[in-house]
Parts: C-alpha cells; sequence; structure tokens
C-alpha cells in the first residue's frame, strides 16, 4: 500500500477561496471590509517570512492588512498600549502578535497575548476563546488544529466514530486538536512524554496526529495499516532540510492518507488565518 498524500497547497487553496467569497459577500452586504493587523516586533528573519506570507494572503483575498513593525527594545508597556489602540479600531477586526517576542519581553508572552480582544484574537490563544471551544460554543480557534480538520473534511475522511490518537499535548496543537476532534465524536487519546507503551497506543489510531517537535519521531512500526496521518511538526534538520515528526518514507507504505513535510499542514495555518478573519468579523457583527 502507498498512501495518498494530503496536498497542503490543494487543500490551502480550496480554504482561501471559501473565505474570499465570504470577504466579498460580507463587503457587498454589509460595506465591511474585514481587516487584520499583525504586529512584529524585532527583527527574527523567520518572523519577517511569515508576517509577509500573511500579508500576501490577505491581499490576495480583499482583507485589509496592517503590519504593525516595532523595534527591538519595544517595552511590554508599548507594545500592551499598541495591542489597546488596535482593539479600539472599528476597521480592525483582527489582531495577531507574531512569536517569538525579543527575549526582553518574552517572558511576558502570555499577558501580551491575553490583552487582545477575545472577540480580535485570530490566533484562537486567549483565554476565553480557549473556554469557549472546550465547552462547544461559537469561537475563534488555534488555526493549524482548525487546518487539520479542515483537510480532513475537504478530503472526505470520515471523522466520526473513529479512534484518533495525538501525540503532543501544546496549547497550540495537541489540546484544542482534542476538543475539535471530540466534537466530531471521535474517540480520542492524547499522548506526551509520560505515556507509557506509546506504539500501542498509537498503533490503535484510526487517524493519527504527530505534534511533538521530534524529527521523525514516528516510525512505520507505530502506525496502524491503513490509518490517517497527520504530520503538524516542522524541524530543521539541515541549513535547507525541514522534516517532519513522522519518518514520511516508511509511513507513506502504511498509512491510507498522509501529508507531507513541507507542504502539507503548514500551509493551512495561514489559509485558516484569513478564514478567522472573517469568523472574527461575523463574531462582532453577529452576522
Amino acid at each position: 500500500m502507498t498512501a495518498k498524500i494530503l496536498s497542503g497547497k490543494d487543500f490551502a487553496a480550496q480554504i482561501k477561496e471559501s473565505a474570499r467569497l465570504e470577504v466579498e459577500e460580507i463587503k457587498n452586504k454589509f460595506n465591511i471590509t474585514p481587516g487584520l493587523a499583525v504586529i512584529i516586533v524585532g527583527e527574527n528573519p523567520a518572523s519577517q517570512v511569515y508576517v509577509r506570507n500573511k500579508h500576501k494572503s490577505c491581499e490576495e483575498l480583499g482583507i485589509k492588512s496592517e503590519v504593525v513593525t516595532m523595534p527591538e527594545n519595544t517595552t511590554k508597556e508599548e507594545l500592551l498600549n499598541k495591542i489597546d489602540e488596535l482593539n479600539a479600531a472599528k476597521d480592525i477586526h483582527g489582531i495577531l502578535v507574531q512569536l517569538p517576542l525579543p527575549d526582553a519581553i518574552k517572558n511576558h508572552s502570555e499577558e501580551i497575548l491575553n490583552r487582545i480582544n477575545p472577540l480580535k484574537d485570530v490566533d484562537g490563544f486567549h483565554p476565553m476563546n480557549v473556554g469557549k471551544l472546550v465547552t462547544g460554543s461559537p469561537a475563534l480557534v488555534p488555526c493549524t488544529p482548525a487546518g487539520c480538520l479542515e483537510m480532513l473534511d475537504l478530503a472526505g475522511i470520515e471523522i466520526e466514530g473513529k479512534r484518533a490518537v495525538i501525540i503532543g499535548r501544546s496549547n497550540i496543537v495537541g489540546k484544542p486538536m482534542l476538543h475539535l476532534l471530540m466534537s466530531r465524536n471521535a474517540t480520542v487519546t492524547v499522548c506526551h512524554s509520560r505515556t507509557k507503551n506509546l506504539s500501542e497506543v498509537t498503533r490503535e489510531a484510526d487517524i493519527l496526529v504527530a505534534a511533538i517537535g521530534k524529527p521523525k519521531f514516528v516510525t512505520a512500526d507505530m502506525i496502524k495499516p491503513g490509518a490517517v496521518v497527520v504530520d503538524v511538526g516542522i524541524n530543521r534538520i539541515a541549513p535547507k532540510k525541514l522534516v517532519g515528526d513522522v519518518d514520511f518514507d516508511a509511513a507513506v507504505e502504511v498509512a491510507s492518507a498522509i501529508t507531507p513535510v513541507p507542504g502539507g499542514v503548514g500551509l493551512l495555518t495561514v489559509a485558516m488565518l484569513m478564514k478567522n478573519v472573517v469568523k472574527a468579523v461575523k463574531l462582532q457583527y453577529q452576522i
């Protein structure tokens, strides 16, 4: 068996087209142009690339994009004041602070992210949005796990009644993925660094989500034949070589479907950010 490759490029294009149509409808029906503000502090090269990609996607879809560039020596108070200003801005519906922050203020990341109005929190990290996700209320959901779910739907992969196993329990992927899959009636197990007999657990998965941050950690013998494997990991093992958390070359012979790295889940994250900006407008105006 050779697995079907779930191309992030194809699914991201579908998600973006859906968002573009929603943006058009909001503009025509309600005379509102969805707006996203991205704050970048300092000159981290990787962050600059991510911000450029977000700005480009906004322009493609008709979303107003404002990139707020702040110097490396920005204080916590200055950054909080800027967030307050954007919280009050009527033409900005989504706010995102690009991480990581500079060393001088990175220990305050949680306080800084929590300053964003929950209705404008397009990253879905605010405790209020986390609580709504857990209780099943409409909320802004972290983009990467939301993208994984959207991809499974677009690929026609059944979720209800399936056994899902997530490796990794981060607030950004593992925990929200748990609640998203449960909301779709999957039976979900979350594994982590203290899980015993990990391979035995992962081999029970119809859907296996790897989000642990260790290159090629998931080997073929950890995968149930015919399982769907979603690789969220992005690990740089050489200057120009990225690999996932799954040993792709081996896993592709066991799984029924698998996401590649690069070219997989990573491409869905920005696409889902665009969807979250649209969702933020709808939540704020109750439309």
